[in-house]
């Protein structure tokens, strides 16, 4: 049995759940590894930017404050990045797909399981989407698992539409 969480971007379902994943960008250093990093980047950068201040380019000393600046700039926007939720459930009458932005704004698709398709390219390349689309509408999931993973999420959503399918015949 599974708890609903507070912070999902769908009501829990009133039907049970033949399929249910929960899609997360994953991010493999955690805050002790960003902590070490930033530390040893802002300590090399501070020796080096010292040894230019010593030598008379003053102005050198500070361009290498910008670059940590920088540099921990952009792995806060990647860690917000990574807040991003997608969550797919087929239950006995409909495929719902929801999204939940790092901002929080929440969005959600329903499709027909009868009617739906996944589309995915095979072998899936860097570049290959998962799209799932019936009647003229369409949503991409996924867009942030690698090629792999990507493949191995749709041929399960494949297999539990087609025991979905076969449930009704």
């Amino acid at each position: 049995m599974t708890v609903p969480d507070p912070q999902s971007p769908s009501p829990p379902p009133t039907t049970p759940l033949m399929f249910d994943a929960v899609l997360q960008p994953h991010r493999s250093l955690g805050r002790r590894g960003f902590l070490i990093l930033m530390l040893l980047i802002s300590g090399i950068s501070f020796a080096a930017g010292l040894a230019f201040l010593l030598i008379g380019a003053w102005p050198v000393f500070g361009f290498f404050g910008l670059d940590v600046l920088a540099i921990y700039v952009a792995f806060r926007l990647s860690y917000r990045s990574g807040r991003l939720v997608e969550t797919v459930q087929l239950s006995e009458t409909e495929l719902r797909v929801s999204r939940r932005r790092p901002s929080g704004r929440s969005r959600s698709w329903t499709f027909a399981p009868n009617w739906l398709r996944v589309g995915i390219d095979n072998p899936p390349a860097h570049d290959s989407q998962i799209t799932l689309s019936s009647h003229g509408k369409s949503v991409t999931v996924g867009s942030f698992l690698t090629p792999d993973e990507r493949l191995d999420f749709a041929l399960a959503l494949r297999e539990a539409l087609a025991r979905w399918r076969t449930r009704e015949a």
